[in-house]
């Protein structure tokens, strides 16, 4: 997955420093290459090798990492029929490696940072917001007993050591979400067994799995207007030390939930060349559970439509997905074409919608992020 906003590094790092706590709807931009550097990595453990994964253990925070999210993104139906998606992550920023406990309640080497977004898709509307803290005196963190993730009043809350279900309350002002999510489906692991391998050097890669199915239930507010909704999201977690490497500008990521029941995960790393890099990859997952991984060369993506966002910048938001091996053919295509995110790091994160290429028939629904995109 996983600035792309799902990797940090000393530059976005100084911003927050500099930002403080509290919501923020719009930050000057940072450059996508620099906050996905890898070069403050020593005393950090690095994701070199596959590893044994334990959950609901593996749920919770990896601090001798440098990075860390829990990237939830959804897409839901009120009970009069009116569409929805949502985005709510929470990123861990290490700002040194570990250490010992030091005895002021103001110290801290961890940094937090949430995004929240709504889309209204058949107003065509969308919101976003974005919050900073330091891990101390209460303000952010994550524990295990019992699960939670918070920053100030936004969180994630579970049973014991991450037990399912989940609770996710955030109050963004323009809007609100109160949800229940309960897994449909075990985590599966990405990449290798769970690494998930960015560029060519050794330790540039994140532990990586998803649970791509949640059934999801509770209430959004957006101004006086209060709905009950129902719908499926999708957890992406990732914990890593660096990502990108010389060379490599951005990706496109998606996760789709199709109707037949299968789910696809891939992302397309870009080059400052604009080629696409050989690290590419996805996952298809099988409605019985079978899993096919996807090399960079068992898929093709080529942009069907362009749309230029007020900062100037100019995203894909429709795609001609093609993957030979599974017989698929998808037209993926903005619900609403205006979902950029205005954060730390500028980039495009929203509802789509997937199509049969050629018959037009619905195909199922998803969200896709890009980054690394220039006016």
């Amino acid at each position: 997955m996983t600035y792309s906003p799902r990797r940090l590094a000393p530059p976005l790092l100084a911003l927050l420093l500099l930002a403080g706590c509290g919501d923020r709807e719009t930050t000057t931009g940072l450059d996508v290459a620099s906050a996905l550097g890898g070069d403050a990595t020593a005393g950090f453990a690095r994701a070199n090798a596959p590893r044994q994964f334990d959950f609901p253990a593996d749920h919770n925070a990896h601090p001798a990492f440098r990075n860390e999210w829990w990237y939830f993104t959804g897409q839901l139906t009120a009970a009069n029929g009116e569409r929805f998606g949502y985005q709510v992550t929470f990123f861990r920023i290490a700002l040194a490696p570990p250490a010992p406990p030091r005895a002021s309640a103001w110290a801290t080497q961890q940094l937090w940072m949430a995004h929240s977004a709504l889309t209204a898709i058949d107003a065509g509307r969308h919101w976003h917001r974005e919050r900073f803290a330091r891990d101390a005196l209460g303000l952010a963190g994550q524990q295990s007993e019992p699960f939670r993730v918070w920053l100030e009043d936004w969180t994630l809350a579970g049973g014991d050591g991450g037990t399912f279900p989940w609770q996710l309350s955030i109050d963004a002002g323009d809007f609100t979400l109160v949800f229940t999510l309960e897994p449909q489906r075990e985590p599966v692991l990405q990449g290798d067994g769970g690494l998930s391998q960015k560029s060519a050097e050794t330790g540039n890669a994140s532990y990586y799995y998803s649970i791509t199915r949640l059934t999801t239930t509770g209430t959004l507010t957006v101004g006086e207007e209060q709905y009950a909704v129902t719908g499926l999201s999708w957890l992406d977690r990732e914990w890593s030390t660096s990502a990108l490497g010389e060379g490599q500008a951005g990706w496109d990521w998606f996760s789709l939930q199709l109707a037949s029941g299968d789910d696809l995960m891939l992302y397309q790393l870009r080059r400052e060349d604009g080629s696409r890099d050989r690290h590419s990859a996805g996952l298809l997952l099988g409605a019985d559970g079978r899993r096919q991984p996807l090399s960079a060369d068992a898929f093709s993506l080529e942009p069907a439509r362009w749309w230029q966002a007020e900062s100037g910048v100019r995203y894909p938001v429709a795609w001609r997905l093609q993957v030979p091996g599974a017989s698929l053919d998808l037209r993926i295509e903005a619900a609403v074409d205006d979902q950029e995110m205005a954060t730390a790091v500028r980039y495009w994160e929203g509802a789509v919608e997937v199509r049969a290429a050629e018959s037009g028939a619905a195909a199922g629904r998803g969200y896709l992020e890009m980054t690394g995109y220039d006016s």
